[in-house]
């Protein structure tokens, strides 16, 4: 086993800038060399906590990063966040500009909500969310002025 003494891009997290100073090893096996990166699990969350409490916008794979790290599906970060799997997909691969502020700052939430730096953000979001597609089953009818014939009125939401 061999100490890295230079510092060691960690690509692997899926961020290009990123470099570690310390903490990593070579390990030779039987079966090659490979790379040994002491506590990853504290190293992502400080990656991720490095990350939402920066005031630069996210980057695609920096949402990405946030996501694995909550271990959220896009399915269901798209639906906390109120967007489509597709918009979230082409956020992640960088096909769009920017992420959204809205959007970006609940990631940030979230995540912190997930290592425990914020109190029931999370099931929060997931309940006004839910409370959401209640109102869109919602219909309403309203009659026509003139002729008192009942039609559906999407403009109106019940109370």
């Amino acid at each position: 086993m061999d100490t890295i003494s230079r510092a060691y891009q960690y690509t692997e997290c899926g961020l290009d800038y990123v470099y570690l100073v310390g903490g990593v090893e070579i390990r030779h096996t039987s079966e090659g060399e490979f790379v040994q990166i002491n506590n990853p699990e504290g190293l992502h969350r400080a990656i991720g906590k490095f990350l939402v409490g920066r005031k630069k916008a996210l980057s695609g794979r920096e949402v990405r990063f946030l996501r694995h790290e909550m271990d959220m599906s896009q399915p269901t970060l798209a639906y906390l966040l109120g967007v489509t799997e597709q918009t979230l997909q082409k956020w992640e691969a960088g096909r769009t500009a920017q992420v959204p502020a809205p959007a970006e700052a609940l990631i940030r939430l979230l995540y912190s909500e997930y290592i425990g730096e914020r109190s029931g953000i999370r099931k929060r979001l997931k309940r006004i969310a839910d409370l959401e597609d209640e109102i869109d089953d919602l219909v309403t009818f309203t009659p026509n002025q003139v002729t008192q014939a009942w039609r559906e009125d999407r403009s109106a939401k019940a109370a």
